[in-house]
């Protein structure tokens, strides 16, 4: 299974199924009118279903603006999965972070909204760090696996979060900067997971490295 088709944070693919489509309607209301204005009525109101259908797709109003977690999550396990064993492990992880997270540009702004209410809003912050652990665990179990240790063990959860924390620096560059492209933050930061802090940016093996001149 792959992440086409899928909609969520940290990834940019469009809603294909009614949960999808039902997360992209409270992303567009919560984005116009705010998410503390945003009643569930008000989202089963613009969908055109009963508050307590809704409540059979998503358990709460936080976790309408993650979308289709769950299949996002598999989309990135089969990303790492799919990896050949003789890709280094920073690597697997830039890459997997890079074609994750690509976004169609006709939904380029919603993602953008998206992305920007999980990153601003208190009360979706504090659901983010359960969703987000989540997200690590993932990539725990990919680095587990390549470095022969258990997923909880201290290595693969400090990379987990390492891999976290250049997937939100880059979005939040992103959000900063309207004209910024989102890969290329990605891949600059991803040369950090490549060849570590003591890389210089566009130095590490398989990133653009140009000479840079002086007047």
């Amino acid at each position: 299974m792959t992440q086409a088709g899928r909609s969520g944070p940290l990834g940019g693919r469009p809603a294909a199924t009614t949960r999808g489509r039902l997360s992209s309607i409270a992303i567009d209301l919560f984005t116009t009118r705010g998410f503390d204005e945003t009643s569930v009525d008000d989202i089963a109101a613009a969908a055109g279903i009963a508050r307590r259908t809704l409540f059979r797709y998503y358990p709460s109003k936080n976790s309408l603006a993650w979308g289709e977690f769950d299949d996002h999550l598999q989309g990135l396990r089969s990303l790492l999965a799919d990896t050949p064993d003789d890709v280094p492990l920073g690597e697997s992880l830039r890459n997997a972070l890079v074609r994750f997270n690509e976004v169609p540009d006709d939904i380029v702004e919603q993602h953008r909204g998206r992305m920007s209410l999980l990153l601003t809003v208190p009360a979706l912050q504090a659901h983010s760090m359960l969703m987000y652990a989540d997200w690590r665990q993932v990539i725990a179990e990919h680095c587990a696996q390549r470095l022969n240790t258990e997923p909880g063990d201290h290595l693969p959860q400090t990379i987990a979060w390492i891999t976290l924390g250049t997937a939100l620096a880059a979005y939040d560059q992103w959000l900063k900067d309207p004209g910024s492209d989102l890969a290329e933050l990605l891949e600059a930061g991803g040369a950090l997971l490549v060849g570590g802090v003591d890389t210089p940016v566009g130095s590490a093996p398989g990133t653009d490295h140009r000479p840079t001149h002086r007047e």
